[in-house]
């Protein structure tokens, strides 16, 4: 997708490059024009920084140069978020793109886009960052606690597992680290205080790559202090909080000044116990000299201003508004009076900006003061003809340019895009090629096609060059996706086991789990999991039988009862579910075979213009969405109706899955109809249908409660005519007045909002048609695996590529900061929801809201409200009538508006985790950054509960395990939409997990007819030997667990050896008795694949019995005992015994046993 070949041509004109000399003002230049004249004048010995009005511009430049300059680094320099004195964490994908231009920003040939209220902020001085970096290699030498007190002090923060960037950890001898600039973290290994090996590693598998020589490492953080100097800076700023306090007290502002002291206590205190802090920022005035971005660059940087008079308007606004902001916060001792110190005003940037000789570019040529005498260049460079989709229009201008012997560069998304073109022009005799990587093919009279984009086409007459985009020739580009990089490393782990969670023993019931203990048995150490049950009931659970237990997970938030061991309590309930469970399964198998017997309608192939359609989807399709339109199209291919059901989360992509089956639906004369539960979902999918079959003649029509009767008529006679192809409504489809011509596909989104009576009629309309049910609840694996033949199902879980990471903030409330949140999003044209979810006190929000934001539109929407009137308030939100939807918890489940990218909550820690982590998921569904402010109203004192609360929604902020329990809790709940609320209670009494299991086995059951062969049980081992993991060897309970879980799923000898490995590298050397550990896994595989019931000790000897039936034959016997003579016995029987010598050194002993055991297997 290179463009470089563009590029190198404009270099070859004069005009350019003279319009390129700095200290001039380039007039004219807009769009692509603008980006490929920069890239003409991009020198690589060079960085080039260009300071752009807003954040926007500097994506786009950003997105262009990625095509134009393949081998340029481009970054891109965002403004703080927050301001300096909030306390919250930065958004980690915004400090990591800070820190890449502070760090790495000064190499030749780097390009800088910075919009300029992003340089407003000052930093502190370059030196104290560059000093602070070190490089380790394999002769290094270091002592780890040390290393840890340094790493602290760069900004890194340590944890018991790295699974995110500015993170370490030390585990014995082990140091891992990741540093912002590496795209994987490292893991360096010392003997003694040697290095011994450094390995890059994965976040998510935790296990290393490969070798490496050598790794930099850098500040985690851009702001570090001299810790040193600490005592003078603490108090430097007591000093300046007295007289602050003192000026409050004469102001009568006692409680005020009260704050700021108790304020600036609180971080001197945080300042001695962790170093660095959320809203250190504040104080960096105190640390040294501040300086601007420019002052990291070199001094021979080419500085590119673009549209002066804008940059200066942009910055003099958000200097007024800073002003503002901390006039209020001086008066409510909230900040101290030198803070306004570390930000610079425009006079001040536009004169650092002197120094290097800038070069201006202005559309039309507008001056600022200071440019008066600035001479100016002009480009006769010029926009394109729009060519609205129209075929012919665009091979006529094509034409018209090369009689007039113009070089044509026409840029497509896609390969086959470019195909298709290339067909169009070859078919009216114009001569065009296509090239993956555009060189020096751009001849005169020459059409070329390729890959690629720009925001806008250009001609550039004086030198006999038109280039064409989408834009131009389709009305709208394709959009291009961005790689995600961001929330890789959240994994979901079925049996992530935390203390205090609720855990379900297969024999034994519910019980809460509450650690790890290491008990002493027969001399012998053993970890065991610790479960408190009803009354004073406790189970030691040992390790090697953690199988039995699964995570508790029902449909509510509630605690579940707890089981009383013993008793047949237990058993009862089991049976219950069971009963249930095969009856569902009898009733879908039923379904299923019926279905598979009905005769239905089987659709053509796909046609050209299916594939027409397909290509203008504008963005990149997942591989889960690709797999799933596959799915749909194969089915409705076959002569029996389909009845698939697609799963995933609004915005995955699942209306696209359904626009292609609809339009192959439409090709073969059919009708569709397209169902929803809400007025507001059937004008979204409208505008949807309307928008993707625009350049086809299929009619789409709409029957809601927003049309007039005369239009529902109308209507629906053209459905019974045949004259309307795709209808989308509501329930208001299911009346008998709606008759179809020749139906042939129903789409229905989210059935489960639905009534019974609803869903009967549903049941008559459906018959001998395809059906496809979409619900935006993801659905958890276990449950799409038991249902495996049953019922035809498509998960999408990847999110589209080019989402962008939703940036996640924990704030106390504060007024300045939701005003500079709401106005963030509303100068990109962006909207709002503020989610505070109390009726009664609603009103008092829309009142605060208003003085608070007086610029913007507010409507409120909530439950109780009326549902016509409902319905008309979110219609118009969406259309964009409204700026701020001010709401309750409504809008988690179905709203889809991808204008809505700022969420912010009121009151968070009122709300369940799984709750805020659905409300997070409304925003953040274009490729745009998004931003969730979860806030908590200040408060004296905290109660305990509230603390957890606040503790669990820091996690989403890191990527936690909380955030992935979450996850998991809303796909249970979309599992029992799935299953239907008469499997609530069974769900709920056994938890979700045996639940899955028993319907597994279930369905298994009666595919085959009968009763199932249950499985041989797994052999009991009671080998009286040291086997656990010491806390010294693995110090974090949840990374303990883990292992022995992944310790007791081994099923094969290979598995054991590559889990050895995973450990050593990830832990260091094995202790004796994790050793003993994986030798105890390698003998209970040997011992399964040979059939043996248990191996216990007897004496000086290990007694091995066999399976009844099972047992080793004579010839292999007699083998066995001349290679082990007086060491084996073996006593023939109904159930066979092998007694083998036990050596008194636990190593040795376990060694042999397991030659033994791969003797008598012949291996």
């Amino acid at each position: 997708m290179s463009l470089q070949g563009l590029v190198d041509l404009m270099r070859q004109s004069k005009e350019v490059m003279h319009a390129g000399r700095p200290g001039q003002v380039v007039t004219g230049l807009s769009g692509g024009q603008r980006s490929a004249f920069l890239s003409s004048i991009y020198d690589p010995d060079r960085v080039m920084l260009i300071v752009t009005a807003g954040t926007v511009q500097a994506e786009k430049l950003a997105s262009d140069f990625s095509g134009l300059l393949p081998e340029a680094r481009i970054l891109v320099w965002e403004g703080n978020e927050l301001m300096p004195h909030e306390e919250a964490p930065t958004a980690w994908d915004l400090r990591a793109g800070r820190l890449a231009v502070l760090q790495e920003g000064s190499r030749p040939g780097t390009i800088i886009l910075a919009p300029v209220t992003g340089l407003l902020e000052g930093l502190a001085a370059p030196e104290r960052l560059r000093n602070s970096e070190f490089s380790i290699n394999m002769s290094s030498r270091f002592d780890l606690d040390e290393m840890a007190a340094r790493l602290v002090q760069m900004g890194y923060e340590r944890a018991a597992q790295v699974e995110h960037y500015g993170q370490f950890s030390i585990r014995g001898g082990i140091l891992d680290i990741a540093p912002f600039h590496n795209s994987r973290p490292v893991r360096i290994e010392l003997w003694g205080d040697e290095v011994d090996s450094i390995r890059i590693f994965d976040f998510a598998t935790q296990k290393s790559l490969e070798n490496i020589p050598e790794v930099t490492i850098k500040a985690a953080r851009e702001t570090l202090y001299d810790p040193g100097q600490l005592e003078e800076i603490k108090e430097a700023i007591w000093a300046e909080v007295l007289i602050q306090s003192e000026r409050l007290y004469k102001l009568n502002l006692a409680q005020e000044a009260d704050d700021l002291l108790a304020q600036a206590a609180r971080h001197l205190e945080a300042f001695d116990q962790q170093g660095y802090f959320p809203g250190i920022e504040q104080y960096k005035g105190f640390f040294g000299e501040i300086v601007t971005l420019l002052d990291y660059l070199p001094e021979d940087t080419f500085l590119i201003l673009d549209e002066p008079v804008r940059l200066k308007e942009a910055a003099v606004n958000a200097s007024m508004e800073i002003g503002e902001n901390f006039g209020q916060l001086l008066k409510r001792g909230r900040i101290l009076s030198s803070l306004g110190d570390i930000f610079f005003d425009w006079n001040t940037l536009f004169t650092k900006f002197q120094a290097y000789n800038p070069l201006y570019l202005s559309v039309l040529g507008k001056r600022t003061a200071g440019m008066e005498d600035l001479p100016s260049a002009s480009l006769n460079l010029r926009m394109p003809e729009h060519f609205a989709g129209s075929i012919e229009r665009m091979l006529r201008r094509v034409k018209q340019l090369r009689k007039d012997h113009y070089r044509i560069l026409i840029l497509v998304s896609a390969k086959e895009r470019g195909r298709r073109l290339l067909e169009l022009l070859h078919d009216d005799d114009v001569p065009a090629v296509y090239v993956d990587e555009l060189k020096n093919e751009l001849q005169i009279g020459s059409c070329v096609i390729t890959t690629g984009s720009l925001e806008t086409g250009f001609e550039f007459s004086s030198f006999k060059l038109a280039v064409l985009t989408e834009l131009e020739l389709y009305g709208r580009q394709r959009k291009k996706p961005r790689p995600a990089k961001v929330e890789e490393g959240l994994r979901l782990t079925p049996q992530e086991l935390r203390v205090g969670d609720y855990v379900v023993h297969i024999n034994h019931g519910i019980g809460q789990y509450l650690g790890i203990e290491a008990l002493e048995v027969d001399n012998r150490s053993k970890d065991y999991l610790y479960i408190r049950y009803a009354g004073e009931d406790r189970l030691y659970v040992p390790t090697d039988q953690i199988h039995l237990l699964q995570r508790y997970i029902g449909l509510e938030e509630g605690a579940p009862r707890l089981s009383k061991l013993g008793g047949n309590e237990w058993a009862r309930v089991k049976k219950r579910a069971k009963e249930s469970v095969q009856e569902m399964a009898e009733g879908l198998l039923k379904l299923y075979a019926e279905r598979e017997a009905v005769e239905g309608f089987a659709f053509p192939e796909d046609t050209p213009w299916q594939r027409d359609l397909e290509n203008s989807f504008p963005y990149q399709e997942t591989p889960d969405q690709i797999q799933a339109i596959n799915a749909v199209k194969r089915d409705m291919e076959k002569p029996r109706p389909m009845d698939r059901l697609l799963c995933g989360d609004v915005g995955y992509g699942k209306t696209e899955v359904a626009i292609r089956a609809a339009f192959k639906a439409v090709s073969s004369s059919k009708q569709v109809a397209v169902l929803v539960p809400t007025t507001i979902l059937a004008q979204q999918h409208h505008r949807t249908f309307v928008e993707r079959f625009e350049n086809f003649p299929i009619n789409i029509a709409v029957v809601s409660r927003f049309q007039t009767q005369a239009d529902i008529a109308r209507t629906l006679r053209g459905l019974k005519q045949g004259t309307v192809d795709v209808i989308i409504g509501t329930h208001r489809l299911l009346s008998k007045d709606v008759v179809f011509k020749d139906l042939g596909l129903v789409i229905i989104d989210e059935e489960q909002r639905f009534g019974v009576a609803q869903k009967e009629r549903l049941k008559e309309l459906s018959t001998n048609v395809d059906v496809l049910t979409l619900s935006a609840t993801p659905i958890p694996r276990t449950l799409h695996m038991a249902m495996v033949g049953v019922r035809d199902m498509s998960v999408i879980e990847t999110p589209p590529e080019d989402r962008y990471p939703i940036r996640t903030y924990v704030v106390e409330y504060d007024e300045q900061l939701i005003r500079q949140a709401i106005l963030r999003e509303l100068a990109r044209q962006g909207q709002v929801y503020f989610v505070h979810n109390r009726v009664q006190s609603i009103d008092y929000v829309y009142s605060e809201l208003s003085e608070l934001v007086p610029e913007a539109r507010i409507a409120i929407a909530h439950g109780q409200m009326d549902e016509s009137v409902l319905e008309r308030v979110m219609l118009d939100f969406y259309n964009g009538e409204f700026d701020i939807l001010l709401c309750t918890t409504i809008i988690e489940t179905g709203m889809d508006i991808g204008n809505v990218n700022t969420l912010i909550v009121d009151n968070a820690d009122h709300l369940g985790l799984a709750q805020l982590y659905q409300l997070r998921g409304r925003v953040g569904r274009t490729n745009r950054v998004a931003y969730a402010y979860f806030t908590h109203r200040k408060d004296k004192i905290l109660t305990e509960e509230a603390e957890k609360r606040l503790g669990a929604i820091k996690e989403f902020t890191e990527l936690g395990s909380g955030i992935r329990i979450a996850m998991r809790d809303l796909e249970i709940r979309g599992a029992g939409n799935l299953l239907g609320p008469e499997q609530h209670g069974f769900i709920a009494s056994v938890g979700f997990e045996l639940y899955c299991k028993l319907l597994e086995d279930a369905i298994k059951e009666l595919k085959s007819g009968g009763e199932l062969q249950p499985e041989p049980p797994d052999p009991v081992l009671d080998l009286q030997v040291d086997a656990y993991i010491a806390d010294s060897y693995v110090a974090d309970p949840a990374q303990k667990v883990e292992l022995y879980q992944k310790i007791i799923a081994l099923s094969s000898l290979e598995e054991c050896d590559d889990l050895e490995e995973e450990i050593q590298d990830r832990f260091g050397d094995l202790p004796d008795a994790v050793r003993n550990l994986l030798q105890i896994a390698r003998i209970k595989v040997l011992a399964r694949f040979l059939g043996l019931a248990s191996i216990s000790v007897r004496g000086s000897r290990f007694q091995l019995k066999f399976l009844e039936g099972l047992g080793i034959d004579a010839n292999k016997y007699a083998e066995l005992h001349s290679k082990y003579r007086g060491k084996i016995a073996y006593r023939h029987g109904r159930v066979g015994q092998l007694l083998v010598e036990k050596d008194q050194e636990d190593e040795k002993a376990l060694a042999f046993l397991a030659e033994v055991l791969s003797a008598c297997l012949g291996e």
